[in-house]
C-alpha cells in the first residue's frame, strides 16, 4: 500500500466508471463485456473559465466555485463537485478530465463546501453539506449558462456530500454519479467510536488548507489514550474529532449526516461506483439496495451497480499489494461518467436503459461480469460450521470449517488483552484501510482462532454478502469480537476478503447502549460486508475469529465504562462455542457452477 492520503485520490475524483454491457452469465464472460466508447463530438467544445463563482447559501454565507465551461453561446448540463479538498488544486490529472467534460459539452462547476477553501463559514464534516448542497443544485440551474439539469460527481466526502443533497430533493438535480460512498455512521465504525485512523483525515482537513498527513508518526500516535485526545496528542485540537467520541449512539445530532434513512426522498438516476478493497465498501451495495427497492418507483431501474478490484482510490491500478487482478482491472471512466450523464442531462437515447445494471468483477480469474440484481438471485447461502477440539488457536491448532453442522464439542478459548490488541494489517496513511494482504503473520497469535476447510476439489465462486453467526461468552462487560474471511493458497498465503466487528454493548443497535452479563453466551451477528472472489481447487477457504482489528477499530477496554474516555483496560477470556446448540457459522454467499 502506498501513503499517498485518501483526499489525493478523492481530489481527483475522475476515476469513477460507468456500467454496461450484455445479458448476465452465470460463467465469466470478459471478452463479451461491452465497455461505452468516447461519444464522437463533431465540434470539441474549447474551455473558458469564471474563477471564484459566489454562491449565497439561505443562511447569507458565501460558497466560493470555480466554473469550467464551453467557450460558446448556449446553454449546457451541469456537472457539480462539491469538495472539502480545494477548487483550486488543478493538477494536470484533473484540468485533462475537466477539459474532457467541457470537450463534450458539460460546464463543471468546482466548489469549496463550507469552512475549507475560499468559502466561508465553519466546516463542520457532513453537518451542512444537505442544506448547502441543495442551493448549490439550484444556483447552479438558474445560471445564463444552464441548461438547467444539473448532475453531481463525487467520491468519498464528494459521495456523501451528493447523497445528503439529493436526499434533501433539489429540484433539477438530474443524476448522481458517486465513487466509494461512506455510509451512515456507525455503519462502517460499529464500535460507537470513529476509526482511530480517520484523525489523520481531521488533521488533513483542519483549518481552510490541506494539511501535511504524512509528517507524523501516525503508527505511534494511534496508540495514544484516552481517543479523545488524540487530536491534542496529533498537535492539532479539532472540535469536530472530540464532537463524534461525544455522540457514540445514534442520536438527533446526528441526523442531519444521513441520508440512508431517507431512500424514499431520493428521486436520482445514480451510478453507483467501488471496490471490494474500498474500506468504505459496504455504503456503495447497500445504497445500490435501497434505491432500487425503497426509492420512488419512477428511478429504481435507472440505477447502476459498478465494483471493480479496486481500494478506496479506485481504478488507478491493476494491482493492489502483491496481488495483481490482470490488465482489464482499469478502464475508462471519463467515457463511462459522460455516457450516464449524456443520458439523463442531456436526454440522449444512448443505450443506457438498456444495460443490465449491475457489473462486477469476479476476482480470482473471473474477470468482467454483468448481472441482474444484486445480490445475485442464484446465490445459494451456504453454512460453514466452526469445529474444533477446542484447540483452534493459531493456524497451528485445530479449527476446522465445514458444512457439516456441529455435535459435542468444546469451546476454543482465548485471551482479549487491549494493551496487545490483534492488528489489521495497514500502511497507517488514512488514505487505504486495509486490502488483500496475508495474515499469516496475525494467523500465528495465540489470540486468534482459525477454522479451515480442507483444501477444496473444485472452485468455489464467493460472490456478495458475508455475514458470521458467532455464539460467545466473555468475562467483561463488554468486549469485541472480529470475524475474518480468508482465501488459503497452496503455498500458504492467506489472503484477505473481507472481515467486520461487533461491540457487543451495541449488539442491538447504537441507538442505545446495552452491557452483557460476564459468563453468559450471547448470540452475535457480524456483517463482513461484500467479496467476490473465485476460491481455486486447492486452496481452502478461512474464518478467522479474535476480538480486535487495530487500528483500522478502536480497541475495546473490556471495562463496560464511557467510550473513548477511559485509559487503559483488562484482559477478557472469551469463548466461542459451536455445538449442536450453539452452532456458530459463516454464511457464504456461493454461486453455482452453470
Amino acid at each position: 500500500m502506498t501513503r499517498m492520503t485518501r483526499a489525493m485520490g478523492m481530489a481527483t475524483i475522475g476515476l469513477v466508471l460507468l456500467a454496461g454491457g450484455c445479458p448476465s452469465q452465470s460463467r465469466p464472460q470478459p471478452s463479451r463485456i461491452a465497455w461505452p466508447k468516447a461519444p464522437d463530438t463533431a465540434a470539441p467544445y474549447k474551455l473558458t473559465a469564471d474563477f471564484d463563482q459566489h454562491m449565497k447559501m439561505r443562511d447569507g454565507v458565501d460558497l466560493l466555485a470555480d466554473v469550467y465551461r464551453p467557450d460558446a453561446s448556449g446553454l449546457f448540463p451541469v456537472i457539480l463537485i462539491r469538495s472539502p479538498y480545494n477548487k483550486g488544486q488543478m493538477s494536470q490529472f484533473w484540468s485533462d478530465q475537466v477539459k474532457y467534460y467541457v470537450r463534450h459539452g458539460y460546464v463543471v462547476v468546482s466548489q469549496d463546501v463550507r469552512g475549507r477553501g475560499e468559502s466561508g463559514g465553519h466546516f463542520t464534516p457532513f453537518q451542512q453539506e444537505g442544506p448547502d448542497g441543495y442551493d448549490s443544485v439550484e444556483w447552479c440551474a438558474s445560471q445564463p449558462w444552464s441548461s438547467g439539469k444539473v448532475g453531481m460527481l463525487g467520491a468519498s466526502y464528494d459521495a456523501y456530500a451528493a447523497w445528503l443533497a439529493a436526499a434533501q430533493q433539489p429540484p433539477h438535480l438530474a443524476g448522481m454519479v458517486v465513487a466509494a460512498s461512506p455510509s451512515d455512521p456507525f455503519v462502517e465504525n460499529p464500535t460507537g467510536l470513529p476509526q482511530p485512523m480517520y484523525i489523520g483525515w481531521y488533521h488533513y482537513v483542519a483549518g481552510r488548507t490541506l494539511q501535511d498527513a504524512d509528517i507524523l508518526d501516525w503508527a505511534e500516535l494511534f496508540k495514544h489514550q484516552p481517543m479523545y485526545t488524540l487530536d491534542e496528542a496529533a498537535r492539532r485540537p479539532n472540535p469536530n474529532w472530540k464532537a463524534l467520541i461525544d455522540h457514540p449512539r445514534l442520536d438527533d445530532w446526528w441526523e442531519p449526516s444521513r441520508y440512508q434513512n431517507k431512500f424514499e426522498r431520493i428521486r436520482v438516476p445514480v451510478l453507483h461506483v467501488s471496490g471490494w478493497y474500498d474500506d468504505e465498501l459496504i455504503g456503495t451495495p447497500l445504497n445500490y439496495i435501497g434505491m432500487t427497492t425503497r426509492a420512488p418507483a419512477e428511478v429504481r431501474e435507472a440505477q447502476r451497480l459498478l465494483i471493480g478490484p479496486w481500494p478506496h482510490q479506485f481504478n488507478r491500478e491493476t494491482k493492489i499489494g502483491d496481488v495483481e487482478f490482470g490488465p482489464t482491472a482499469v478502464i475508462d471512466f471519463r467515457a463511462y461518467a459522460v455516457h450516464w450523464f449524456d443520458r439523463w442531462l442531456k436526454g440522449i437515447d444512448n443505450g443506457v436503459t438498456g444495460e443490465p445494471p449491475v457489473r462486477i468483477f469476479v476476482m480470482g480469474g473471473g474477470g468482467w461480469r454483468d448481472e441482474h440484481e444484486w445480490p445475485l438471485a442464484r446465490t445459494r447461502f451456504t453454512e460453514y460450521y466452526l469445529h474444533s477440539r477446542g484447540r483452534a488457536n493459531s493456524a497451528a491448532g485445530d479449527g476446522g470449517l465445514s458444512t457439516s453442522a456441529p455435535g459435542d464439542e468444546p469451546a476454543d478459548v482465548y485471551i482479549a488483552d487491549p494493551a496487545n490488541p490483534v492488528p489489521l494489517i495497514t500502511d497507517p496513511s488514512f488514505g487505504q484501510i486495509g486490502g488483500p494482504d496475508d495474515y499469516r503473520p496475525v494467523e500465528a497469535r495465540e489470540d486468534v482462532l482459525v477454522y479451515s476447510t480442507p483444501p477444496l476439489r473444485t472452485n468455489v465462486e464467493v460472490c456478495g454478502p458475508v455475514r458470521v453467526t458467532l455464539f460467545a461468552a466473555s468475562t467483561a462487560p463488554d468486549t469485541d469480537f472480529v470475524a475474518r474471511l480468508i482465501d488459503v493458497r497452496p503455498d500458504g498465503f492467506a489472503q484477505r476478503l473481507c472481515d467486520g466487528l461487533v461491540r457487543a454493548r451495541f449488539r442491538s443497535g447504537h441507538e442505545k447502549e446495552s452491557l452483557i452479563e460476564p459468563g453468559r453466551v450471547y448470540e452475535y451477528q457480524i456483517d463482513c460486508w461484500n467479496t467476490c472472489q473465485v476460491m481455486k481447487k486447492g486452496h481452502r477457504i478461512r474464518i478467522e475469529i479474535t476480538s480486535s482489528a487495530f487500528p483500522a477499530h478502536d480497541v475495546n477496554p473490556n471495562t463496560g465504562g464511557p467510550l473513548g474516555k477511559t485509559v487503559g483496560g483488562v484482559r477478557a477470556t472469551q469463548r466461542i462455542l459451536h455445538d449442536s446448540q450453539h452452532p456458530s457459522r459463516v454464511v457464504l454467499p456461493v454461486v453455482p457452477r452453470s
